[in-house]
């Protein structure tokens, strides 16, 4: 049964496993004031959270991060921690600038080591749904990867995010085609990417993507048993492509845009939630859409949390 998403915020439940990096992001604008603070991961489960999911965390989070951390995610009774794994240093710092007419600049100053699955295999059954954010590209291995999808009965959802970029320190990061992206997407059921990302799979990190790229790119996910595929397109909304048809979804209007950080993370959350409470995957977009609205009215993890809650 389809369920509209109006006023649906309050009602969601539900456990999801998040597998992710939190980060700590030094933003800055040519435009607008400089902050820093922790992110990552954080938004999608804090937003999870916001909704009523019992959140399942899996990360390697820097020492040096934990205090920050714990002073965010102790506001959370939802989220489960056990999967929370503390490593000496100073965690996945990111150094990121957004000029006023360019792609975004982003400089990992240093990362965190990919995840071991063997925790996460244990607890699958516990999910109603699982979720890959690949937020730094150092996140989990394929191999690794692809246990946990053949170890899985639930539903699976995959954001690209910084999968094509290249792994460098210190270095602006650049789009790289990304020839093995079939092999992290078989037998995935949902996957997010935005128009770079996806121009990346398709082997042009430096084309823009045609409709008809990103529906033939839709139809060969279809063949690996992706059931929606969900290409985010900044201020125009999402591309939303199932086996059923396809569908833009244009974004909600907006007084004030504050931050864009994080935009997708919520949109990501939001439309998985959905799913799962059984919105077909265009009303789970627009519901995603919807946060993902309010989200650019905050700025940083905590505003994020209480602006969609």
């Amino acid at each position: 049964m389809t369920n509209s998403y109006k006023g649906k915020e309050k009602e969601m439940g539900g456990k999801f496993g998040l597998i992710g990096t939190i980060t700590y992001d030094r933003i800055s604008y040519e435009s607008r004031p400089s902050w820093e603070g922790v992110g990552g991961i954080l938004y999608q489960g804090g937003v999870l959270c916001s909704l009523g999911k019992k959140v399942f965390l899996y990360t390697n989070l820097g020492q040096e991060l934990v205090s920050d951390v714990e002073k965010i995610i102790k506001k959370w009774p939802k989220l489960q921690r056990k999967g929370i794994n503390h490593i000496p240093g100073p965690g996945n710092q990111v150094l990121l600038h957004y000029p006023e007419s360019e792609e975004r600049v982003e400089i990992l100053r240093s990362v965190v080591p990919p995840l071991d699955p063997i925790i996460v295999i244990k607890d699958l059954p516990e999910f109603e749904m699982l979720i890959l954010i690949l937020n730094s590209g150092y996140d989990i291995e394929l191999r690794d990867w692809r246990k946990i999808v053949c170890s899985a009965s639930c539903p699976i959802w995959i954001d690209i995010h910084s999968l094509p970029l290249s792994k460098e320190l210190n270095v602006p990061r650049k789009y790289m085609p990304l020839p093995d992206w079939e092999k992290w997407v078989e037998r995935v059921t949902f996957i997010q990417a935005n128009e770079k990302e996806m121009a990346s799979i398709l082997g042009h990190p430096e084309k823009e993507p045609s409709k008809a790229d990103m529906l033939h790119f839709g139809e060969r996910t279809f063949d690996l048993g992706t059931k929606a595929v969900f290409i985010t397109l900044g201020k125009e909304g999402v591309l939303v492509m199932s086996p059923e048809g396809s569908k833009k979804i244009c974004s909600f209007r907006v007084n004030k845009v504050v931050d864009t950080t994080g935009c997708g993370d919520v949109f990501c959350a939001g439309t998985a939630a959905g799913l799962v409470e059984g919105m077909d995957p265009f009303e789970a977009a627009a519901f995603g859409l919807k946060l993902a609205t309010k989200a650019v009215t905050a700025r940083g993890i905590e505003e994020t949390y209480i602006e969609v809650s």
